[in-house]
């Protein structure tokens, strides 16, 4: 018989009552044996919180540092020895962590930063699909690594959380060529799963006090979900996020392959603490990609015709767009399917969508809100058809 993975999920009503948001964390951590079953005294843990950029914390792009903080004194009360970092898409991650002021909490507890713009080409061999990952050396000189993901929609992933979370293990513009070279969510949810195996982090914690829906991961809008989760197993816990918002397992292969290769157990999971079903929300007010997987899957050959007229794809407003050039600077393929195609950098960039790969950077990259993810007429039609 298969053990069931345990997530904790613990209510939290804001970030405004910090004791509150300390004692949820004691809760979640203590619901599945304490930090201590997870970390030996004396051993060198790294945090790897999710930074996508440098947002304040209002934005809600990543885990509030009043959680962060929670983590940091559960941890160091067990005897680990901390640092923390991230690499996040858009700029330095010590400036990041800045913003969102994680520096100041780091300096009180005498958390050290660690590295995460260099790397080491490390190996894999036990691996299934990428078996060799430029790996932060921030990563490769801890002991183990404690991950905290922030509860959001994706639209490339549907929803970027436990198991996402550890992309940003890959320095700077190395995660660049990941995009180019795996453009499909199949692909590159099999790298996720991968990555995860190379790393195996000790354990993970999910900050959905707030969560984020909509067009997520920037540039989405608050949803007040009043939950921290906390397991051991990432796919167990993003399950438990798909489950509250009412979002199909089926629609995301990472958990498929996280359950053959034995990262995780989605489908077999013991919740401990409160109630899951005080915290399931109407599909209708959390807003998140829905949307049968596309056609493209199974008709390949008719992939140009498909990326024009029927699968979703990266639109800019013209009036929100203010041509800073951030989603051509993260466009990753070549040539560019995001660019000032007519070298007019008066008018808005515009998309050669046969080109585009669908990893939607650019909609990541965007600062101002200017770029939805959108499916053309045809598409529509045919999703109402259930093709």
């Amino acid at each position: 018989m298969v053990e069931k993975a345990k997530v904790a999920l613990v209510r939290c009503e804001s970030y405004e009552d910090e004791a509150a948001v300390n004692a949820a964390v004691i809760r979640g951590f203590e619901l599945l044996g304490g930090a201590k079953r997870f970390i030996k005294e004396g051993e060198k843990i790294v945090i790897k919180p999710n930074f996508l950029a440098a947002e304040k914390p209002e934005k809600n792009v990543s885990p509030h540092p009043t959680v962060f903080k929670a983590v940091v004194e559960v941890l160091q009360k067990a005897g680990a020895e901390l640092s923390y970092g991230d690499s996040p898409g858009f700029g330095r991650g010590s400036s990041a962590a800045r913003r969102m002021g994680y520096t100041k909490i780091a300096e009180e507890y005498g958390v050290a930063w660690a590295d995460f713009e260099n790397a080491e080409t490390t190996s894999y061999p036990e691996n299934h699909f990428v078996k060799e990952f430029d790996m932060a050396k921030g990563v490769l000189e801890a002991d183990g690594l404690v991950s905290l993901s922030k509860m959001k929609t994706h639209a490339l992933m549907r929803i970027t959380g436990a198991i996402k979370n550890q992309f940003g293990c890959i320095p700077g513009m190395r995660k660049v060529g990941f995009h180019a070279r795996m453009p499909d969510e199949e692909k590159f949810s099999k790298m996720l799963v991968d990555l995860n195996l190379a790393i195996q982090p000790r354990f993970y914690v999910m900050d959905g006090i707030v969560a984020m829906q909509g067009n997520g991961p920037r540039n989405g809008y608050p949803y007040p979900m009043k939950a921290l989760l906390f397991s051991d197993d990432p796919a167990a816990l993003d399950a438990v996020m798909a489950r509250m918002i009412q979002l199909d397992l089926k629609l995301m292969s990472f958990f498929k392959y996280a359950a053959e290769w034995g990262l995780g157990n989605p489908y077999n999971i013991e919740i401990v603490g409160d109630v899951v079903e005080d915290f399931i929300v109407d599909p209708a007010e959390f807003k998140a990609n829905r949307n049968p997987k596309t056609i493209l899957d199974r008709f390949g050959f008719l992939e140009k015709f498909l990326k024009k007229n029927v699968i979703a794809r990266p639109v800019i407003d013209d009036e929100k767009c203010v041509r800073c050039g951030a989603c051509v600077r993260a466009c990753p393929v070549d040539p560019k399917a995001v660019n000032w195609h007519d070298g007019d950098q008066v008018k808005a960039p515009s998309y050669h969508y046969e080109d585009c790969i669908r990893c939607y950077c650019c909609q990541e990259a965007c600062p101002f809100e200017a770029i939805t993810v959108e499916t053309p007429k045809f598409g529509q039609f045919l999703n109402k058809l259930k093709i």
